[in-house]
């Protein structure tokens, strides 16, 4: 049988955990990772390419006989580089996971997403969309909800685009520096402001190819840099997989109520979608109500997520491009994963880079994923503002949290930090 050569696309951990889990496989034959880190480094082959270059991506696919494209993060997928692929006729028959221009919009735009949940009677909160124009019947809008206030960035804003604001006032004054200073630059030309919704937050996860599809682990991720889930959004903090309180009665109603119908509407409204599907959801009482969409895996929640699968990731891949996904059974490891971000001092605002990472060799009882790493003369050093993260499986939430966080803290680099209180609202 022929062995596949992957070109996978990103350079955080979500990508050096994809990466890590399709080296275990036995049709893999070589795996690029474009630009990759220091981590990936270690388990493929980096090739110096931005994500967003699609003409050097495209030389290098014909180059290195690539079968199978994987893209980590939104960011190519939103501009459309899976069109760039099938609109070329030397690429067209390549298969690409993740989905089309159409399809990349659920994230691309709240509003695109919020409207397509209201069409096809999929549960969501309450919510309408404002300009720099119409920022005057937002302020009316926001008088008729009640606190706090959700504002979204309709656009890509790397996480940090939502705002709960606890008082009408300060909704207010966010709301007009969003549109009318701009905040997040382009991603809030329009503002999604939306109804709280109360409960707790979790993220669930399919693969599909528009028609079959297949349910993946669930994770609960933590967005606040600081301990009891306090200060300003990050990319996220850690995360925990499997989450106790989204038992099997629950993941039903989710993939009744919200996976079906999601992928039924993309069918219905002709959008094409081979990729994955994340569904940020939140637990009101029981039930599952969609904040977002995304159209990749989360990250951290990937670290947690992946590998609690026995499943070879490769051929599930492969699966969804050419079918027969539908007759794959998911495995899952019955053990909890706990996974502990370790971020630069002053991330999310400013923080230094190229600091040296020491300590990694000593750690043997959890995996290391790089988010943000890379070498200067052999060592490895930051180069974001998410580092490391560390991921442990054990018997129960108490030990891989605790096995986390003494891996973690072997770890070290100037004004590093972690949350030590990841996963520990669960227990």
């Amino acid at each position: 049988m022929n062995k596949t050569n992957v070109l996978l696309i990103g350079s955080g951990g979500r990508e050096h955990a994809i990466a890590w889990k399709l080296v275990q496989s036995p049709l893999l034959n070589q795996l690029f990772i474009a630009p990759g880190n220091a981590g990936t480094a270690g388990v493929g082959t980096n090739v110096a390419i931005s994500g967003n270059d699609f003409e050097s991506i495209k030389q290098f696919v014909l180059d290195n006989k690539i079968d199978l494209v994987v893209v980590g993060p939104e960011d190519p997928l939103v501009r459309g580089i899976h069109d760039f692929f099938l609109n070329d006729g030397l690429l067209k028959d390549i298969p690409v996971i993740g989905p089309q221009k159409a399809g990349a919009e659920l994230e691309g735009s709240k509003d695109f997403a919020k409207q397509f949940m209201i069409r096809h009677g999929i549960p969501t909160g309450a919510y309408q969309t404002f300009t720099k124009d119409t920022l005057s019947q937002g302020m009316a809008f926001l008088q008729t909800l009640n606190p706090p206030y959700v504002l979204k960035a309709d656009g890509l804003a790397a996480g940090k685009g939502v705002l709960i604001c606890k008082t009408l006032h300060e909704a207010e004054v966010e709301l007009t520096d969003m549109l009318a200073n701009q905040r997040f630059g382009k991603a809030s030309e329009r503002v999604v402001i939306e109804e709280f919704l109360d409960g707790i937050e979790l993220s669930a996860f399919a693969i599909t190819n528009g028609i079959e599809y297949l349910v993946l682990p669930e994770a609960k991720d933590y967005k606040r840099i600081g301990v009891n889930d306090t200060g300003p959004n990050t990319g996220g903090m850690g995360s925990i997989s499997p989450v106790p309180f989204a038992g099997k009665e629950f993941m039903q109603k989710v993939e009744e109520r919200v996976i079906k119908p999601t992928v039924a509407g993309l069918q219905k409204d002709g959008i094409p979608f081979q990729g994955f599907l994340f569904f940020g959801l939140m637990n009101v009482k029981g039930d599952p109500y969609v904040i977002e969409y995304n159209v990749r895996l989360g990250d951290p929640e990937t670290e947690s997520m992946l590998p609690r699968i026995k499943n070879d990731l490769l051929e599930i891949f492969l699966a969804t491009a050419h079918g027969g996904l539908s007759k794959i059974k998911l495995e899952t490891d019955q053990r909890t994963a706990a996974c502990v971000m370790i971020v630069s001092g002053g991330y999310p605002g400013e923080y230094a880079k190229g600091k040296i990472i020491a300590g990694l060799e000593t750690v043997n009882k959890s995996l290391i994923f790089h988010a943000g790493t890379g070498y200067i003369d052999n060592n490895i050093i930051s180069a974001g503002g998410r580092v490391i993260a560390v991921t442990t499986l054990a018997d129960d939430l108490n030990s891989a949290i605790a096995q986390s966080l003494e891996s973690a803290s072997q770890i070290k680099f100037e004004n590093s930090y972690f949350r030590n209180d990841i996963g520990k609202d669960l227990m």
